[in-house]
């Protein structure tokens, strides 16, 4: 049916596009406060990008990318998240060679083929944050700071910090031996997909969502008890960090996040209002992506959060609706020679930044004044031939009714009434 979106999209208009203005709007304030500049990446890329990159045992690559062959027979991916583009990015540009660190951020369309639900599309928009070139604790907390910051502004309540710590290579060599040891033992008890994992990658056992295996991973060796003296040490100090800028978390070991290239320091902030999808931002610690990628090993640190999750938790946390852009005058006419007038006085407004609209469709003034009333004008104003001839026109005070007359073509000695 082409009148209808396919599953798993969306269009935004009316009061949803104000929210989202909102959010994006509070986004690059709190970038600009925190130095990122942005960065945008295409909307599809190289497969193997997100093969090597995300890596081939993750779900994301398995199951829900969205893979074509485009006419000169190579393999495009239209991208399933941001990092992976902007490490891509960094290493093409040879953003290495400025000062470092380099902090970047996006605000970009993401494509998943997943069941869709409230909170997941498969056309969703991701907000990422990327800082490259700083392998110390308090840039893992700076990251989790701008997460937490951005909660904060959009007024979402009921959130926690969950943090873990996934170790360096050779942590989680041990720790894969271990789970494999431990979940070999109760291979029948698991799912399809996790017998497979069970090889490939025991590591995202963790991550699955059958109960039945969910029994079964509660009872898993803890990642933390694997931890060598270096990693662990990175770990007391993020919690330390994060303790000295007054940021509440707990430590959670079963988070161990979807992708393949996490090191070290993972988080999410969780919401117990919206349901199952309660994560709304996460994210963590990735120092060999740039070098799976090719590149010179570079230590990397981000998150993403998904816009519409966010939209999510704002509704859940109470936070009301944005209010749309006001219409400060609608001009009235009635006359040819008034209608000319009138759009010409509109046009000065709207460049003087003042919200302003004139009748586009002929109708009389009584119908003028209606559309007026429902287009939530805070005046209005009337131009017909005696105007012209007067120079002054009546500004109406459409919330109390109070008239005012003024000359209307010198905009400079009334426009602070329709904009105070």
């Amino acid at each position: 049916m082409i009148t209808q979106a396919p599953r798993g999209t969306y269009d935004l208009y009316g009061e949803q596009m104000t929210d989202w203005q909102r959010v994006e709007s509070e986004i690059a304030g709190l970038m600009q406060a925190f130095h990122y500049s942005e960065i945008r990446t295409p909307v599809f890329e190289h497969t193997e990008l997100f093969q090597r990159g995300v890596g081939d045992t993750t779900d994301i690559v398995q199951k829900e990318m969205y893979t074509f062959e485009d006419k000169g027979g190579r393999s495009i991916t239209l991208k399933p998240e941001g990092t992976a583009g902007a490490a891509r990015a960094y290493l093409e540009h040879k953003l290495y060679a400025d000062p470092q660190p380099t902090k970047l951020y996006y605000v970009t369309p993401c494509f998943r083929y997943e069941k869709p639900q409230a909170g997941r599309n498969r056309q969703f928009t991701q907000f990422g944050v990327e800082l490259y070139g700083a392998s110390s604790p308090v840039a893992d907390v700076e990251v989790i700071s701008i997460g937490y910051e951005l909660l904060r502004r959009l007024g979402i309540n009921n959130v926690m910090l969950h943090i873990n710590s996934l170790g360096c290579e050779n942590c989680r060599a041990r720790y894969n031996n271990e789970l494999k040891a431990y979940f070999g033992e109760r291979r029948e008890q698991l799912c399809d997909t996790c017998r497979d994992r069970l090889e490939r990658n025991p590591l995202r056992i963790l991550d699955c969502k059958n109960p039945e295996c969910r029994e079964i991973v509660a009872g898993a060796p803890s990642i933390l008890d694997a931890l060598d003296d270096e990693c662990r040490a990175h770990f007391e100090e993020v919690k330390r960090l994060l303790e000295a800028l007054g940021i509440p978390y707990v430590v959670d070991p079963g988070i161990v996040r979807g992708l393949d290239y996490y090191t070290r320091t993972v988080f999410e902030f969780v919401c117990t209002e919206i349901g199952a999808q309660g994560t709304v931002c996460a994210g963590g610690r990735y120092d060999h992506l740039i070098e799976e990628l090719g590149g010179d090993a570079v230590p990397a640190v981000g998150f993403g959060a998904g816009i519409e999750r966010l939209l999510l938790a704002m509704k859940a946390s109470g936070r009301p609706s944005a209010e749309p852009c006001a219409l400060s005058l609608f001009v009235g006419h009635y006359g040819a020679a008034a209608e000319a007038e009138a759009a010409a006085l509109t046009y000065r407004l709207r460049q003087e930044n003042i919200p302003a609209e004139c009748d586009l469709l002929g109708r009389s003034v009584k119908a003028q004044m209606k559309y007026a009333n429902k287009k939530g004008a805070r005046f209005t104003m009337i131009l017909g031939d005696t105007e012209l001839e007067t120079g002054s026109a009546v500004l109406k005070n459409m919330e109390n009714g109070d008239n005012t007359s003024v000359f209307f073509r010198d905009i400079s000695d009334w426009k602070g009434l329709i904009t105070g």
